[in-house]
This record gives structure tokens, sequence and C-alpha cells, in this order.
């Protein structure tokens, strides 16, 4: 079974279910169930960014036109024809909106492998590497870990990723973080690390009906929601931290700092629908007063933090940071499963339209 999605229309999917499956796997690789994975507007970026940031190349459809959207989530390994992989195991990862996947491990270590499968091979690593979830002491699965790894730690290394480069810059002189699309986990973790470093005041923007959940998770210093966009931003200088991609709502915040605008950083688009940025009276750097945006993307910043820390040095500090993050907005999250094809497809077409419940993270399975 795999969900597919309309490259140019993210609204418009199908369910297919004649992708071959082998009856027993080739040598070198592994057949792999999907059990479960969760959903958020970040899934929602990759589709948006597919063709420029090659997201679409991971798990090409069968049709052109037609692609498979990445997820975070668990499988288990139900037939291995790899020394070193074996039936039974559980595995964390990068999968596409699909019930099965085949994959070629390749540098296998006791914690992980490496997907080594040729196309995927000049993608960014971190992308292809599956990590070996640890059996419980009574061998069941432990879902409610599960489904929390999968909703929050993707997304967190993205937040903390964010915050470890502001702090090497000093947060560009700025005092303020304004923080886009406040309610999105990514957000909600960076606003919550940069809170933790008592350097900046951290404001977020956010929907007036999401106005609450944001203001009750305690990550922000203070919540402004969008139709009251410029008033309270305050005249201290300040860095755009912009989740949403919306470029009216950009503008109105490069406008109204201006130069005071040390920095405009996007990560995210969850408001993919919006228009593209236009021109402003007075504007420069492509219509916009104060600094060009530029784009975050956190496997770079992933291999820079690997060369200077090590992996393993990146893992321990990524997962100190997060624990308080967990324990403290990460809480406010409660999750809702969604099973079955039908029902997963209806939840990917709330989260494209932006309908899903920020308080609620989505955990999908077939």
């Amino acid at each position: 079974m795999d969900l597919e999605v309309d490259r140019s229309e993210l609204r418009r999917t199908r369910l297919t279910s004649g992708r071959p499956l082998p009856d027993e796997p080739s040598a070198g690789t592994v057949l792999v169930r999907i059990d479960s994975f969760a959903l958020t507007a970040n899934n929602v970026t990759y589709g948006a960014v597919g063709d420029l940031i090659g997201y679409w190349r991971f798990f090409p459809a069968a049709d052109d036109g037609w692609g498979r959207i990445p997820v975070w989530g668990h499988g288990e390994v139900v037939a291995s024809a790899c020394d070193g992989v074996v039936p039974g195991e559980r595995l964390y990862g990068y999968w596409p909106m699909s019930s099965h996947l085949v994959l070629a491990p390749v540098d296998v270590r006791p914690d992980g492998f490496a997907d080594g499968t040729a196309h995927r091979a000049d993608l960014p690593p971190v992308y292809n590497r599956y990590s070996r979830v640890p059996a419980t002491a009574d061998g069941a699965v432990d879902n409610d870990a599960e489904a929390r790894r999968a909703l929050l730690a993707p997304l967190f290394a993205t937040s903390f990723l964010i915050d470890a480069w502001l702090a090497d810059e000093g947060m560009f002189g700025a005092t303020t973080v304004v923080v886009a699309s406040a309610s999105s986990k990514t957000a909600l973790g960076l606003a919550h690390l940069l809170q933790a470093g008592e350097q900046v005041e951290v404001v977020g923007l956010t929907s007036a009906r999401n106005v609450e959940f944001v203001t009750a998770s305690g990550a922000y210093d203070r919540v402004i929601a969008y139709d009251d966009v410029p008033a309270g931003l305050g005249d201290e200088p300040a860095v755009l931290v912009d989740m949403s991609g919306d470029a009216g709502l950009r503008a109105a915040v490069h406008t109204h700092f201006g130069d005071r605008l040390r920095r405009s950083v996007q990560v995210g688009m969850t408001h993919h629908d919006a228009p593209a940025a236009g021109n402003t009276a007075g504007a420069e750097q492509g219509g916009l007063p104060g600094p060009a945006p530029e784009f975050f993307f956190a496997p770079d910043h992933i291999r820079r933090r690997w060369k200077e820390w090590g992996p393993a040095g990146y893992g321990e500090r990524l997962d100190a940071a997060r624990s308080g993050f967990d324990a403290g907005p990460g809480a406010t999250i409660s999750i809702d499963h969604v099973r079955g094809a039908e029902a997963v497809r209806a939840a990917w077409v709330a989260t494209v339209d932006g309908r899903a419940d920020p308080s609620r993270g989505l955990i999908c399975g077939w």
C-alpha cells in the first residue's frame, strides 16, 4: 500500500497497491514493514520544496508527476538477506507513506545502518541512516516512546541546530527572536531552547485560534496573533525565524524592523499556499527591506556539528537538550493514533490544509 501525492497539488492523493514486493529479499537487502509514522507540517514542507531540495527523490513513485512524501517513524524487519540484520528487529528512520520498503543496509553497526540503495547515494546521509530500537525487557513495543520519538525527535533536531547556530553567532547582535508559525513543533523546540539560554526575548507569531495553546506551552515570552502584526513586535534589534513561508507575514516583519532586522531565516513552509513575495515600496533585497531571507538546511548543519563534535557528541548534546523539551512544552502535545489507509489519507489532507490541531500529534499506521 502506498499513499501517493500529486507533486503539483499536494491535496490530491491516490492510494495504490500495485507495487511489487519480493517473496524473498535479494542478497544484501531487507524487507521492512512500516508500522507507524508521524505526520506534521514538516512533511508538507518536504512536498512543497521537494523539487528544490530533492525530497521527492528518496521514494519515487512509478508515474511522473506523483511522489511519496517522506515521514519519520518505525518499522519491523520481516525478511532479511543481509548479514547483521535479522527479522523481528525494529528500526527508526525515514520512510515513505507506504506499508513496506526494501532497504540495502551498508555500514552495519550495533546501533544501526545506512541504506545503500543506489538512487539515495547522493542524498543527505542523515536521511539514509536507520537506528535499531532496543528491545524492551518483556519484548513488547513501547508505543508511546516510539510515537514521541517519531513526532518530536526529527523536528527538535532542527530546533537544536538553529539554536546552536544563533548562539555561535551571538544572535547576530539581536535582543529579540521572532518565530513565525509559533505553534509548530520545530518552533516550540526552538523557543524552549532560546528561553533556556536567556540571551533574547522570544516572540511567537501564530493564528488567533492557536494563541491559547502557544501561550500555555510556556515556550515564549510573548505571543502575537498574525492579525495583530506588526503591533507588539517592539523596536529592539531582532532575528526572524520563519517556519510559515508566508510572504505577506514576512514582508510585514521586514517592513516593521527594517535595518533593525539582523537576520531573516526561512526554515519551513507551514503556509505553503501563501502568495509568493511581491515588491514592497522602498524595499531592497528582492522586495524586502532589511537582510535577504536565507534558507536554513538542517543536514548541512548536522554535517558541520558531526565534524565539530563527532556523531556521538552531537547525539549526546541533542538528547540532553531534548529531555528538557519533552518534560516542558513537548508534554503539552498529546498523541492521536490514526489507523487505516483512508484515515491516513484524510489526516494528510487535513495537515496540508493547516487544519491539524497543534496540541495533538498524529501517529499514522496502516
